[in-house]
């Protein structure tokens, strides 16, 4: 639930917001590291910044937890890393599954989730729907990722989703390896969420919309059967919780994205607090921000611009372009074409020429 006080952000509070979302590495396309929020700021070889760098205390030997210590986390964050050797593997995939969706989500628009640093801690600072979005998917990939981690035994504290909540048992039985969003779900809080009940507004906001990343991937769960029996009967079936596929999710983040409601705060003189002004209070099913995106159309500390992008004529272009309108070329290319399998072997193809026009926005 979003906070009923205001108080003044300080730097301290920004820096530690910018903890609470997972890193982004790079897909394999892109040889820059691109990640935000374990720790905000460094790269992952070298991972160390944010105020709880300054209490992670020495670097212990190698071993089982070096994967821990190359992310270097700090206070509590390191300590929920380090008591399961798995939990940093976890992490990074939870952080390369947030990055893959975010971008497959925006592909196509003004803002494509460019996550370089130059742009990526800017846009964390603020508390733009984009902010939104990252908080959110970022809790979900790692809901998503720990509880797959679970069911296939990749971790030692936890393990299947045992606990039968399904109706008519005696007609089959509890079985399979279901994902443990429970076990997922608790962790994923611990690790993202800040324990002090801070009324910052912006801090509630954060809080509103990793708690809805991780709400999506627990709504998302379904059940799965298998049927056994003689001759194809049902006599017993077998049942298990699994998670929904993870662009689902992506998608279903997306959708709030775009119907986000912006959040005010107003002071109550007579309490000394402020409270959030709007004409009714978000559900919990809605991301939250509190001050409108730039336009992205131009370069700026928030993202390269959209000048020289490809766009796509007829849906797009009018978009990406920002009414700048757009260029046109003509590129040529090589393909295989006519291929012929040829016993028993191997398969024989001729070169044809494709013509096709890619259209680029223009500078202005």
């Amino acid at each position: 639930m979003l906070p009923a006080a205001l108080r003044p952000s300080s730097a301290a509070s920004h820096a530690a917001a910018l903890l609470l979302a997972l890193t982004l590495l790079t897909c394999a396309s892109n040889p820059v590291a691109s990640y935000f929020g374990l720790t905000g700021k460094e790269p992952l070889s070298a991972l160390i910044s944010g105020p709880e760098a300054a209490h992670a205390g020495p670097v212990p030997r190698p071993g089982r937890l070096k994967g821990c210590e190359r992310l270097q986390l700090g206070g509590e964050r390191r300590r929920l890393c380090r008591r399961d050797p798995g939990v940093a593997d976890v992490l990074l995939g939870a952080a390369e599954l947030s990055a893959a969706e975010c971008r497959a989500q925006f592909r196509g628009e003004r803002w494509q989730c460019e996550l370089e640093e130059r742009y990526r801690l800017n846009i964390l600072k603020r508390g733009f729907r984009e902010t939104a979005f990252l908080y959110a998917v970022s809790a979900a990939g790692l809901g998503h990722a720990m509880a797959r981690a679970c069911s296939r035994g990749r971790l030692e504290r936890c393990t299947c989703d045992e606990t039968p909540g399904l109706e008519n048992r005696q007609a089959w039985q509890w079985g399979g390896c279901g994902d443990n969003v429970r076990y997922a779900a608790k962790f994923a809080r611990a690790f993202l969420l800040r324990r002090e009940a801070s009324k910052d507004l912006r801090a509630g906001v954060d809080r509103h919309n990793t708690h809805l990343g991780i709400k999506m991937v627990k709504s998302g769960v379904r059940t799965t059967c298998k049927c056994h029996g003689v001759s194809g009967s049902c006599t017993v079936r077998t049942c298990w919780l699994q998670l929904a596929p993870f662009p689902e999710i992506g998608r279903k983040l997306k959708q709030r994205y775009d119907t986000a409601v912006k959040v005010l705060s107003v002071s109550n003189e007579a309490a000394g607090e402020g409270s959030l002004a709007r004409s009714r209070r978000p559900p919990v099913s809605e991301l939250v921000y509190v001050e409108d995106s730039p336009s992205y159309c131009r370069a700026s500390r928030f993202s390269p611009g959209t000048a020289n992008r490809s766009c796509l004529k007829g849906r797009n272009c009018d978009s990406v372009c920002c009414g700048r309108g757009y260029n046109t070329r003509v590129h040529t290319a090589e393909q295989p074409c006519h291929c012929q399998v040829h016993w028993c072997c191997y398969v024989q193809c001729q070169q044809c020429s494709k013509r096709e026009e890619i259209y680029t926005c223009k500078d202005g």
